[in-house]
């Protein structure tokens, strides 16, 4: 009886630590903590990533609101020449090539000068590490497409912003990317998301990252978050919802 009884007044010790079945139960709560955390971390992770994202179209409207100053109100256009063995874009000089292995230089971007590399030109969440993810450069170039509405032909004179009714209702940039299949190594059976530099109201470019919303940065500076116009979604990637924008923010009156 003496044994027996010692034996209980040990196990009721706390200095001999706990129990398997306490060891287990405290796994079990530290489990569903977890389980109940986990997503509330994720959608603050992504709202930060979004606010992310409409800071750097603030930061990009401003340059382009000091381009247009500097060029008599007239915007800059979505390509340029052909020189140096590349092609010079509104965004910069993207080198011919191997897809991932293309020179890029940004300074030669139309909004570079008003930027200086500030690290506004990608969105976070733009996902470069997804497996299903193409470069087209040797590394990030660019996360946003230019409105290819606001972008004259060659033999054209360039759109004049103070000429537009509405510029409040004429999206400017917006996050963008493509599904890729005729680039390896992409390929019609192997389709992959790369960056995309325009927006048009006929292909689908505009990437719907933020909850299925894509965010919009409009030519009077302000940023609003815009939903996929319906029956536009790209089938082939239909997880990373790449799609088109209504056309009445994009096309000039």
């Amino acid at each position: 009886m003496r044994v027996s009884r010692a034996f209980h007044k040990a196990s009721r010790d706390p200095a001999s630590g706990f129990t398997l079945i306490e060891l287990l139960v405290v796994l079990g709560v530290v489990g569903i903590l977890a389980a109940l955390l986990l997503p509330a971390i994720s959608r603050s992770r992504a709202a930060a990533q979004r606010l992310a994202c409409v800071n750097n179209l603030h930061q990009l409207s401003l340059a382009a609101q000091m381009y247009w100053d500097d060029h008599d109100g007239s915007t800059f256009r979505y390509r340029g020449v052909a020189t140096n063995g590349g092609d010079l874009y509104w965004f910069g000089w993207l080198g011919r090539g191997a897809e991932g292995e293309r020179d890029f230089d940004p300074a030669t971007g139309a909004l570079f000068p008003y930027l200086g590399g500030r690290g506004v030109e990608t969105c976070p969440s733009l996902n470069y590490a997804l497996g299903a993810f193409k470069l087209k450069a040797s590394g990030a170039a660019y996360g946003y497409g230019y409105n290819f509405h606001l972008s004259a032909p060659a033999s054209q004179p360039p759109v004049r912003i103070p000429h537009l009714a509405r510029p409040s209702e004429i999206a400017l940039l917006a996050d963008a990317a493509q599904v890729n299949t005729f680039q390896p190594p992409a390929s019609p059976e192997n389709p992959m998301l790369e960056e995309f530099y325009y927006i048009n109201a006929s292909e689908p470019t505009v990437h719907f990252r933020h909850a299925r919303r894509a965010n919009v940065v409009f030519c009077d500076g302000h940023v609003a978050s815009e939903p996929p116009l319906a029956g536009s979604i790209d089938a082939r990637l239909p997880a990373q919802v790449i799609g088109r924008l209504r056309p009445d923010i994009l096309l000039l009156p």
